[in-house]
């Protein structure tokens, strides 16, 4: 009897909210990671570093990189990425904020417990 193969790709959905409370220390430390990165072009860097200082959801994109989130996790390879950031108006309380609102009960689960 043969079974057939799962997929051996995963698609792993992380949605992170995150309060900026220096907004100069993650500026520098983008450019710190812009000026450091010998894959940038020079004229590049130029506009990387514009943008980067004058949007803060930019100098956090420059940061935050996919790969560390898996780069150590044993048994798998990063094949495809993609990332962006944004400014947000957010509030904990509202219900559009809900960190389960992906989940559904369409396999039969109660998702609510």
């Amino acid at each position: 009897m043969s079974t057939p193969e799962a997929s051996r790709f995963v698609r792993l959905r992380v949605e992170l909210v995150i309060e900026v409370d220096d907004e100069d220390a993650l500026t520098k430390a983008a450019l710190g990671r812009i000026a450091e990165d010998p894959e940038i072009p020079a004229g590049e860097k130029v506009h990387a570093e514009s943008t980067v200082a004058d949007d803060t959801a930019e100098a956090l994109a420059y940061l935050v990189d996919p790969f560390d989130l898996v780069g150590d996790v044993p048994g798998v390879d990063l094949a495809q990425a993609s990332w962006s950031s944004e400014e947000i108006d957010y509030d904990p309380d509202s219900p559009d904020w809900d960190l389960d609102e992906d989940d559904d009960a369409s396999d039969g689960e109660d998702v609510n417990g």
